[in-house]
């Protein structure tokens, strides 16, 4: 009788788990999540920015398990964990399982600013890219209609929180939104005053990486128009305003987070399996502190016993996917009466875009940094092979075509829910 492994989360390392799984016929493999499809987070701010649509950069599961026998999609949210009865408790029932992984990714970690929370936008999920879109927009058609200069600016400034690859690349989006777009768009909106601010408290963008790219970006974001403020944070945003921990303060409707991410805790895992930030303590084999039967891997889990990361690995795309592969491989292992390996990371360097031609890469082995041109083409080939369909692909590198060659997109919609609490008598 085959074991059932549940997999909680079908980010980069879940669905890398069970597509790895699904070529091998050991287990019976259930992958939960409370969104029905995959979606590709470092894309995120294109679809944000209208550049994409959603559909270019997601994928539903249930799809891309067609024709594995063993693989199997469940659409829930997990509620809570009850280890000695092997079983989960989800928002749609309960679940059992003989072999546990958690792949639940991390969440928007606002720092316990609760204005912040409350009135800035995430940049995390697909959902968090459409309000984004929505918003922005919003405030540019208020502006067309606004009389009073200090309210046009308002809905006009944008400010990002986050000097990280997210942030870097946001910022780089919007400044050239500014020069190629808006005066096509919006002609009433000339001479504004409004800015664009990337702020991290760091004394450099683009921490992780090497010096080179953190000067290039600097000096390339500030030819685009972005005023970069570091060694300086976001305190609050209260009022229309952003407020900074050396106390400057800047007037806006809109503030992007791109600053911080923490692990999910979860009830029936006690506080002595979490270790820095919330995340899933794990030994070299992904398995969880205190449990023989429950795993961790991507953003979620922190391991020990990577020599090369004693303090743990970074919560980056490449870090799940190997991992998810890393764990389906010892799986196998394990139903084959093998030992498992213990998991190494292998960097493969870090990118980011800054904009049309320009782009920062470091490789690690041999150490080499590029810049410019040559970089950018390496960051759109990265990225769109790393994709999960051809499907994806295609649609992406057509609308990044489009959008090189006009300077422009046409996706600039506002679509909204309907408000299912509005008395339709009124409609």
């Amino acid at each position: 009788m085959q074991k059932r492994i549940v997999i909680i989360g079908g980010g980069f390392a879940g669905i890398n788990l069970a597509l790895e799984l699904g070529k091998k016929k050991h287990y019976q493999v259930t992958l939960v999540d409370k969104n029905n499809y995959n979606f590709f987070p470092p894309l995120i701010y294109q679809v944000a920015t209208a550049f994409l649509e959603p559909s270019s950069i997601s994928y539903p599961i249930r799809k891309l398990f067609r024709n594995k026998s063993n693989l199997h999609f469940r659409l829930g949210e997990l509620i809570k964990v009850i280890p000695e009865s092997h079983q989960l408790e989800l928002s749609n029932g309960i679940i059992e399982y003989d072999e546990l992984v958690f792949a639940t990714g991390a969440e928007t970690n606002y720092f316990g600013m609760e204005n912040v929370k409350k009135n800035a936008i995430p940049m995390k999920t697909l959902s968090d890219a459409i309000q984004m879109r929505n918003k922005l927009l919003t405030h540019f058609e208020e502006a067309t209609i606004a009389k009073d200069k200090a309210e046009i600016a308002k809905s006009l400034t944008i400010v990002i929180a986050g000097g990280g690859p997210t942030g870097v690349e946001i910022s780089g989006m919007f400044a050239e939104m500014r020069h190629n777009i808006m005066h096509k768009d919006y002609p009433e909106l000339k001479d504004t005053g409004a800015q664009i601010y990337l702020v991290d408290g760091g004394a450099a963008l683009l921490k992780p990486m090497s010096v080179k790219s953190q000067v290039n970006t600097y000096e390339s974001l500030t030819k685009l128009g972005v005023k970069i403020l570091l060694n300086s944070h976001v305190n609050d945003f209260v009022n229309d305003k952003v407020i900074l921990s050396d106390g400057t303060e800047i007037a806006t409707k809109n503030l992007i987070w791109a600053a911080g991410v923490s692990a999910m805790s979860f009830e029936g895992i006690p506080v002595t399996s979490y270790g820095r930030g919330k995340r899933m303590a794990v030994d070299g084999f992904h398995k969880l502190v205190g449990f023989e039967d429950i795993y961790a891997i991507g953003d979620t889990a922190i391991q020990s016993g990577d020599p090369g990361y004693p303090e743990g690995h970074p919560q980056v795309a490449q870090v799940a996917i190997q991992q998810g592969v890393s764990l389906a491989a010892n799986f196998t292992r394990i139903a084959e009466r093998k030992a498992p390996k213990s998991f190494v990371y292998r960097d493969r360097g870090s990118m980011a875009i800054i904009g049309s031609n320009k782009a920062v890469v470091d490789l690690p082995k041999p150490k080499i940094h590029l810049n410019g041109f040559i970089a950018w083409l390496a960051w759109l080939f990265i990225h769109l092979m790393s994709l999960i369909s051809y499907r994806n692909r295609f649609r992406t590198f057509y609308n990044w075509t489009v959008a090189y060659f006009s300077k422009d997109q046409s996706l600039r919609m506002i679509i909204r829910p309907v408000d299912t609490t509005e008395n339709k008598d009124n409609l």
